[in-house]
C-alpha cells in the first residue's frame, strides 16, 4: 500500500526559477553578491516573491538574488534530503523540517526562537462554487451523499495533512470519540474525487471544474481572488490553525540569516498578510485591508473554536505516526478504504 500512496519526489524535478531580483544600487556583480536558494511548498510562492522584492530594498538584501523551487511540501523536503540545493526551506509542516534535522542538514535548535520556527500561518477553509449551490456550511455537510471533495494527497502534501487533521480534530472538539473521528474521516475520503499532489495543484483542479468543495488554506482562497480566479470560501466554526515552518540550512549562505530575520519582521509579515496569510503576530500592521478576502476590511476573522497541533494533537512526531504512517496511519487507512490510493 505504501507504494500506492507515495508520489515521486517532484521537488527534484520542479523547475528552479530565478526571481531575477537584481540588487538595487551598487554593483550586483561585485564580490559581495549572494544568491539565496529557497526551497518551499507551493502555496507561499507569491508571498515569498513579495517579501523578496522588499528585502532587496534593504541594506542587508541589496546585493542578494534568489533561486527558488516550489512543489509539494513532503516531496520538496525529500528532495533537499537527497541533494537539492537549499539555503532556506519553507515547508507546510514541521515534520518536513525535522527530516532535514535528522539528515544533519538543519540545526537541532531551528525552532528555538520566539516564533518556534513558524514563519507563516493560515486556517483550513472550505472553498465552494459561486452561490454555494450545495449549501456547504459545516463539516457535516462535507460527508453528505453526492458532495464531491477536492483535497491534496497526504503522501506528498503538507496542506493535505492539515486538512485531514482538521477533519479528524473537529469531531473530537465537538465531543465525539476517537472512534467517531475515525468514522468521519472514512466518510470524508469516500467523498473525495481528486487527490492532487500539492495544495496549489488542488486549487488548480478545483478551478478547472473538479468537485463541489475544495479543502484549502484560507490564503489560497484569498490569493485566487486577487488573481481574478476567486471562489467563495467558508471558515467553519471549528477549524485548525495552520503553522508553516521556515529554517536555514547548516551550510547556508550568510545572507540567508538576514533573509529569515526579514521574513519574521513586521515588513515580512505584512507581505504575508497582503497575500492572504495570517501574520504570526497579532500586532502586525498590514493596513487593515486585504483584497480578495470575503470581507477585505476584516480579512482574518476570529474562529470560535480554533484547534492547534500543540493543544489538540501533541506534536508532529507523534501525530505523523498516528495519522500518516505509510501502513497503519489513521488517514492512510481511510484513504485506502476509500479506494483513492489506487
Amino acid at each position: 500500500m505504501n507504494r500506492k500512496l507515495k508520489t515521486l519526489a517532484a521537488g527534484l524535478a520542479a523547475g528552479t526559477l530565478a526571481l531575477g531580483l537584481a540588487a538595487c544600487g551598487g554593483d550586483s556583480e561585485g564580490s559581495d553578491s549572494e544568491t539565496i536558494s529557497i526551497v518551499g511548498f507551493a502555496v507561499p510562492e507569491e508571498a515569498n516573491k513579495a517579501i523578496a522584492e522588499e528585502f532587496t530594498q534593504t541594506d542587508a538584501g541589496k546585493d542578494v538574488a534568489f533561486q527558488t523551487s516550489y512543489g509539494a511540501s513532503g516531496d520538496q523536503s525529500r528532495a533537499v534530503e537527497s541533494g537539492l540545493d537549499a539555503d532556506y526551506v519553507h515547508f507546510s509542516v514541521a515534520s518536513d523540517v525535522t527530516r532535514l534535522v535528522d539528515a544533519g542538514l538543519v540545526a537541532d535548535d531551528w525552532d528555538a526562537g520566539e516564533s518556534k520556527g513558524i514563519v507563516s500561518r493560515s486556517v483550513v477553509v472550505f472553498g465552494v462554487r459561486e452561490g454555494n449551490p450545495k449549501n456547504i456550511e459545516t463539516w457535516a455537510d462535507l460527508v453528505k451523499p453526492g458532495v464531491e471533495i477536492v483535497t491534496p494527497n497526504p503522501a506528498s502534501s503538507g496542506a493535505a495533512r492539515w486538512n485531514a487533521l482538521a477533519a479528524y480534530g473537529q469531531v473530537v472538539a465537538e465531543g465525539g470519540s476517537e472512534a467517531d473521528a475515525q468514522e468521519y474521516v472514512e466518510k470524508f475520503f469516500a467523498n473525495v474525487v481528486s487527490l492532487p499532489g500539492s495544495g496549489r495543484d488542488a486549487t488548480t483542479s478545483f478551478l478547472g471544474g473538479t468537485g463541489d468543495v475544495l479543502m484549502a488554506y484560507e490564503n489560497e482562497a484569498i490569493l485566487a481572488a486577487q488573481k481574478g480566479e476567486g471562489f467563495e470560501y467558508i471558515i467553519p466554526e471549528t477549524t485548525l490553525l495552520i503553522e508553516n515552518p521556515g529554517a536555514i540550512l547548516e551550510k547556508a549562505t550568510p545572507a540567508a540569516e538576514d533573509w529569515l530575520e526579514f521574513v519574521l519582521s513586521d515588513e515580512g509579515q505584512r507581505q504575508f498578510a497582503l497575500t492572504g496569510f495570517r501574520p504570526i503576530r497579532d500586532d502586525v500592521d498590514y493596513g487593515g485591508t486585504v483584497e480578495g478576502a470575503t470581507d477585505p476590511s476584516e480579512p482574518f476573522p476570529a474562529v470560535p473554536n480554533l484547534l492547534t497541533v500543540e493543544k489538540d494533537f501533541g506534536d508532529w512526531d507523534a501525530l505523523s505516526t498516528k495519522f500518516f504512517d505509510e501502513e497503519n496511519g489513521i488517514i492512510t487507512q481511510a484513504i485506502a478504504a476509500s479506494g483513492k490510493a489506487e
